[in-house]
């Protein structure tokens, strides 16, 4: 082979660093699989068993990333638990259906592969499937040079999980008088954040170590505090349930929307909880509108649970056993499908 012959490291792109990351996750997979994992890791696909004993299962699967904290991950080098973030946003959007997650497959591509990044991030991933009862059975690593720039990757995330099908949760459960009830957030959890980042940089004029206003806590604890899973806390009493919304990007209008009939409008109270801090920190250095601030961030309300109010005790106490607070926010009401914030 001459000295000008080309090989794959001379495009950027390094095979042993690949070997030594698969090699560094091969644990982390391993450490969530459970009964129902068919195959080993480093097959060409995962597979999963069925579980038994469900009457019409239906699968329910979405998939999503982590938005702009990933670059506060970057910027700050802690990767340790975006992974978690991801999971957990993931299983909340399988939740609002009534599913309990089974397997979940990942994403992670670098401009150039740094395997104790890859590690770290991965075992994040792992940790939150481990939480949630959910099998890592799969995922990529790649590594793209020309198209990522170090130090920069980006993550994603496939989750597959299951509910009976007369068991599914939606607008067609929900009815008028039924009770709404929000369960907090712990801070902006996966969406917002190009905005977020952007105020705390050029408004508050603040780097990642600094403490972050109104907070005993940095900048870069606030911003990477983890995205709550709600899976736990509602997980006993999902069949008083009517229908939830995952208070992602649009905020509560946006999300709430989704989960009621056309035929009826939910009200919600916002003087029925205090605004955190993060959020007022951030909408007054931003000089951004309250209804900007509703329809980009969650304004610590992460789900909304939509229930017969005789059922409204029995889901706050299942979320404040797992340790979420949850409050009665407001109520469905005859109307023609909107989101009407009192």
């Amino acid at each position: 082979m001459s000295e000008k012959a080309l090989r794959y490291t001379s495009s950027g792109v390094d095979l042993g660093a690949a070997d030594d990351a698969k090699s560094r996750i091969a644990k982390l997979v391993a450490g969530t699989f459970t009964e129902g994992v068919v195959s080993a890791f480093g097959g060409f696909g995962g597979m999963f068993r069925f579980p038994a004993g469900m009457r019409a299962p239906v699968l329910v699967s979405s998939a999503d990333g982590v938005g702009t904290k990933i670059k506060v991950a970057i910027e700050t080098g802690r990767h340790a638990t975006i992974g978690i973030d991801l999971v957990n946003h993931c299983v909340n959007d399988i939740l609002v259906l009534g599913a309990t997650p089974l397997f979940f497959l990942d994403y992670v591509a670098f401009g150039k592969l740094d395997p104790a990044v890859a590690e770290d991030v991965v075992s994040g991933v792992a940790v939150g499937c481990a939480e949630n009862g959910c099998a890592l059975i799969g995922g990529e690593t790649a590594e793209m040079p020309g198209l990522y720039t170090q130090p920069d990757y980006d993550l994603a995330g496939f989750i597959v999980g299951c509910v009976e099908e007369d068991e599914i949760l939606g607008p067609a459960r929900v009815r008028a008088g039924d009770a709404l009830i929000a369960l907090e957030s712990t801070g902006l959890h996966t969406n917002g954040y190009s905005l977020a980042r952007r105020v705390v940089a050029d408004c508050m004029g603040l780097g990642a170590d600094d403490r972050f206003p109104g907070l005993n806590a940095s900048v870069s604890d606030v911003m990477l505090t983890v995205h709550r899973s709600y899976f736990r806390a509602l997980q006993s009493v999902r069949d008083r349930i009517h229908a939830m919304a995952h208070i992602t990007g649009g905020g509560i209008p946006g999300n709430l929307s989704r989960s009621i009939p056309p035929s009826l409008d939910a009200v919600v109270d916002v003087a029925s909880w205090e605004i955190p801090e993060v959020f007022a920190a951030i909408g007054k250095a931003g000089d951004v509108g309250q209804a900007e601030m509703f329809r980009v961030f969650n304004m610590g309300v992460g789900l909304i649970v939509v229930a017969d109010p005789e059922d409204v005790i029995a889901i706050i106490q299942s979320a404040r056993i797992a340790g979420v607070t949850a409050w009665v926010v407001g109520e469905i009401r005859n109307g023609s499908g909107n989101v009407h914030l009192a």
